[in-house]
């Protein structure tokens, strides 16, 4: 997959190359082309019009024309244009080598709820922040269970705003409000947050703002927070040049991004959703599985066979790391989750299998058995066991 991209830029760089080359030599040819039309117009200014006859204006057009003739600015820009043509086609062609246009057969039929399908939309668009676009495609699809949580995300997005503007009291206010289910969450964003408006009073107000402020808010954390109240407490001493203190830190403007980062993860969670849009995580994984997907549709059509009536894929989907959320073997033998009695087992050779895998391939001796994936032979001694 990475030749494909590599060739692809080289590819495109190419098409760039030539474009900006042949946009180069088109302002020249133009630009020689208007030099001599105005120097054959002066020429014509510069004559008496009283004593100017037919003769002496065909004369200039025909010089004019000569010259023209001579520079052949018309071979000149059709050459480049015809090198650029090459590039482009030879680029398009490589696209469609390299992409598929109809991704259609990696798509597996299935039985889908449309109502369900709308809603996912819905709440897309509206935990985007996109309530104009959520209600349009509402009231084109009719569906209205998808709203429920419009108001929800509107609050927050009302909150994220004000922290833009660098206003914590609506986060603050929330933060308070749902203090308990923070501390379910085992979340510091209450404390942060105080923190953070404990700073912009002090480097906005004054000392003595700031210690009150430290006095009202800081008191319920004391026994969790104590080293980072410490700080805040040290920050004090620094309040006219905080950013030249050993605490700068406190004043980046990261810990607001990183905050409102923390706010939308905490808020989502109350609200018993994810972080991330499920429809924004689907279509990401699928993006990366779609190659994998294509590759094998064609194989499978090549062999004359049906991959949509498999249960269980002929091929691993590698879609990264970041779509791991957690961690679940199954055993490849036996298709079979692991669990506590039956738990991972890896072979010398480095593939997985379950312990119950292992029993029946060794049929519970010491006799060498082989991987059920590779040649390599291993006895069940020498399986360890996995954790995750």
């Amino acid at each position: 997959m990475k030749m494909e991209i590599d060739s692809l830029r080289e590819a495109f760089d190419r098409v760039v190359e030539k474009r900006v080359l042949s946009s180069a030599k088109v302002q020249e040819a133009i630009g020689h082309i208007v030099n001599e039309v105005e120097q054959a117009i002066s020429k014509m200014q510069m004559m008496n019009t009283d004593t100017m006859d037919s003769c002496d204006h065909s004369s200039i057009l025909a010089e004019l024309k000569a010259k023209l003739n001579e520079m052949v600015p018309l071979i000149q820009l059709e050459g480049c244009q015809k090198e650029l043509n090459v590039a482009l086609s030879k680029y398009l062609k490589l696209l469609e080598k390299s992409f598929s246009p109809d991704i259609a057969k990696a798509y597996r039929n299935v039985d889908y709820d449309a109502c369900t399908v709308n809603n996912i939309i819905t709440n897309h668009f509206y935990r985007q922040g996109l309530f104009d676009l959520g209600d349009s495609f509402v009231h084109e699809c009719g569906e209205s269970d998808g709203t429920h949580l419009k108001l929800s995300f509107q609050e927050m997005y009302g909150i994220l705003e004000a922290m833009q503007a660098r206003n914590l009291e609506p986060a603050l206010s929330w933060a308070a409000k749902n203090h308990d289910h923070l501390l379910q969450n085992s979340s510091m964003l209450e404390m942060k947050l105080h923190s953070l408006q404990f700073i912009e009073i002090l480097t906005k107000r004054s000392r003595d703002d700031a210690l009150q402020y430290a006095r009202t808010h800081f008191v319920p954390f004391a026994s969790l927070h104590t080293a980072e109240i410490q700080k805040l407490m040290a920050c004090l001493i620094w309040a006219d040049r905080l950013d030249q203190s050993p605490y700068a830190e406190f004043v980046s403007s990261t810990h607001w991004e990183k905050l409102a980062e923390e706010l939308i993860h905490q808020f989502c969670s109350l609200l018993g959703q994810s972080s991330e849009s499920p429809l924004g995580v689907a279509i990401s994984a699928g993006f990366q599985g779609l190659p994998t997907l294509l590759k094998l549709s064609t194989v499978m059509a090549a062999k004359k066979q049906e991959w949509q009536t498999m249960k269980q894929l002929p091929v691993p989907i590698d879609i990264g790391p970041e779509f791991q959320y957690h961690s679940v073997f199954v055993c490849p033998v036996l298709r079979e989750q692991s669990s506590e009695d039956n738990p991972p087992m890896l072979m010398p050779c480095g593939h997985a299998v379950s312990k119950q895998s292992i029993m029946k391939l060794s049929k519970s001796s010491s006799r060498p058995f082989k991987c059920p994936y590779c040649p390599s032979e291993a006895v069940a001694s020498q399986c360890k066991q996995l954790q995750f």
